[in-house]
């Protein structure tokens, strides 16, 4: 759909990196599905020259750089054919790369229940609390594609993983008490990369988790810091910055009168009329209880006065 001319002027702001795509995704699909976000200007999937298959990946360009922020919100983890899509905006990994982002905050989420819990409902579970910044894993069996019932979610900043450890560890996520913790940094177990299970050893076989004190002071003297101040969600977009706390306990006493059925639902009051203005007519009284009998082929109303 999109000509190699009309690839290098696009609108980078505005252009979202949309990932780890079934080989059966066209441009057309993706023309579908992301106009349902917002207007579409373009949209590019990188192909084999040889095979003429595309690589994974594509580039959809917005009119509007809002749609775009909106669809990372919208779209990120949304499974299609069978695969969570995995979207950015194509701009941030020639501003910093999201190497950059990856100060050390990552979680270990343990206990999940493998039927229930994927990806999409981790990011956005755990989205609510800070910045993710790369889509949350789930380690899964090679062979069979099950979860093996724990995952890492990263945060950009500590104070979203401290926060979601602090709301998190212990509650319940589709009837499974889950365990959040710092996961063990690299080298310290045979496990996956950079974040690795539990029971990881590090040298002389004390484990070595991330959130130190050293990796914080690293992440406050991080020269992106200001950069991540100012783009919020996933891989640099979307999801707000502040977490939403402020949950109400109770309604203020200004609400009005109370429902003696239910004490906590409060009954607001009725707006003031204004001066000169009549008061609405009473409501009219209820009609009799009836009773509706058949009778062969004829239905008779009977009243009980």
């Amino acid at each position: 759909m999109a000509t190699l001319a009309n690839v290098e002027h696009r609108n980078q702001e505005a252009t979202c990196y949309v990932g780890n795509l079934d080989p059966s995704v066209t441009e057309d699909l993706l023309v579908e599905l992301f106009t349902q976000i917002g207007r579409v200007n373009s949209v590019h999937m990188p192909k084999d020259k040889l095979t003429g298959l595309h690589s994974g990946y594509g580039f959809v360009e917005f009119l509007d750089v809002n749609d775009a922020d909106y669809a990372i919100q919208i779209m990120s983890m949304v499974k299609l054919y069978t695969r969570p899509l995995r979207v950015s905006k194509s701009s941030l990994d020639k501003k910093s790369g999201s190497g950059s982002l990856d100060v050390g905050a990552n979680l270990f989420i343990g206990n999940l229940d493998p039927a229930d819990v994927d990806e999409k409902l981790l990011y956005d579970t755990f989205s609510a609390f800070g910045t993710i910044i790369r889509p949350p894993k789930i380690m899964r069996d090679d062979m069979t594609n099950q979860s093996k019932g724990f995952g890492f979610v990263s945060f950009d900043a500590f104070e979203a993983s401290d926060l979601a450890i602090e709301c998190m560890h212990n509650q319940y996520l589709c009837n499974r008490q889950i365990t959040v913790q710092y996961a063990f940094k690299k080298g310290t177990s045979s496990g996956e990369g950079d974040m690795v299970a539990e029971g990881g050893r590090g040298p002389g076989g004390m484990p070595e988790r991330h959130g130190s004190r050293a990796e914080r002071m690293l992440a406050a003297a991080n020269p992106h810091r200001e950069f991540l101040s100012t783009k919020t969600g996933l891989l640099g977009t979307g999801v707000q910055k502040v977490p939403n706390t402020l949950f109400a306990t109770s309604a203020p006493p200004s609400m009005g009168a109370r429902n003696p059925l239910n004490a906590s639902v409060p009954i607001p009051m009725p707006p003031a009329l204004p001066p000169g203005a009549l008061p609405p007519p009473p409501m009219p009284p209820p009609m009799p209880p009836v009773r509706i009998s058949c009778e062969s082929s004829f239905i008779s109303v009977h009243n009980y006065n």
